[in-house]
């Protein structure tokens, strides 16, 4: 496999990021992740806009984004695949044992990995701990990524694929890397931003296609929806069958399946929407 490292493609068993970069000494970075199908992106515009916006969210330079489409195309077609997961991640760069950045610019990584296509329904778990919807990282897609990972390892010890939090407040919030729409009669609504969720791609895409409204909902909105499903790069759109112990059609009711077939065809229609 093939990767790009500042500038240019390497090998992965020769590519070298210093110990000391600040995305693994205190996670100073910010990732996209882009769907890869055949080896065309999916929305990646709109990918390069939120990395641009999650790299000012942090104080970071602006990514050359000449460079990261480069990369990007460099890397797919090194590595041919039918479906796969194009990671961007751009962090500090080489700095001290502490918060202080230093002065060696920026790290841009872009690799590329095999992902498996979605069943169209999934199981998902609350979990107790919250999203701080006033934090300085609320809305960034950043590389201080640990409570998903603690989030995530819960809803697979508990045969879920995905978990799902509150924020402070007690409301609804995002899973630890989709968003969350509810239906209720007849409706679909989604947690605004200022909720704390990431401003997705594909659920800003969902919104718009579908007419979904932004809405401030509370935690228990999920024992009492129609429907529930959850977006995201490489989900699209997926239902959800079972919401901890409640159990909903196990197959997707009439809106999420109107909303994943709206979904499918423009987005098929359109690769960089």
């Amino acid at each position: 496999m093939k990767i790009w490292l500042d500038g240019g493609l390497q090998d992965t068993e020769s590519a070298r990021v210093s110990v000391f970069d600040h995305g693994l000494t205190v996670g100073d970075g910010i990732f996209e992740t882009v769907k890869a199908t055949g080896g065309e992106t999916f929305a990646l515009t709109r990918h390069l806009d939120r990395l641009t916006r999650s790299a000012r969210g942090l104080g970071l330079p602006d990514p050359d984004l000449d460079e990261v489409r480069r990369g990007c195309a460099a890397v797919l077609a090194a590595n041919p695949l039918p479906f796969g997961r194009l990671r961007i991640t751009y962090t500090g760069g080489h700095g001290p044992l502490g918060a202080d950045r230093g002065e060696h610019g920026p790290t841009l990584v872009i690799a590329l990995g095999e992902a498996k296509r979605r069943p169209d329904s999934t199981a998902v778990v609350t979990v107790p701990w919250t999203r701080n919807e006033r934090g300085a990282l609320a809305g960034l897609k950043t590389t201080s990524y640990a409570e998903n990972v603690v989030a995530l390892a819960r809803a697979h010890q508990h045969g879920a694929s995905e978990a799902l939090f509150a924020n402070t407040v007690g409301q609804l919030c995002e899973g630890t890397g989709s968003n969350v729409f509810v239906v209720l009669d007849g409706e679909i609504h989604t947690p605004p931003v200022t909720s704390g969720c990431l401003a997705g791609i594909t659920r800003a895409l969902t919104v718009e296609w579908t007419g979904a409204k932004e809405t401030d909902l509370p935690l228990d909105v999920l024992d009492r929806a129609d429907e529930v499903f959850l977006t995201s790069s490489l989900r699209d759109v997926q239902a959800v069958r079972l919401v901890d112990a409640r159990q909903l059609p196990g197959v997707a009711g009439p809106v999420t399946t109107k909303a994943m077939r709206i979904f499918d065809e423009r987005s098929g229609d359109d690769l960089d929407p």
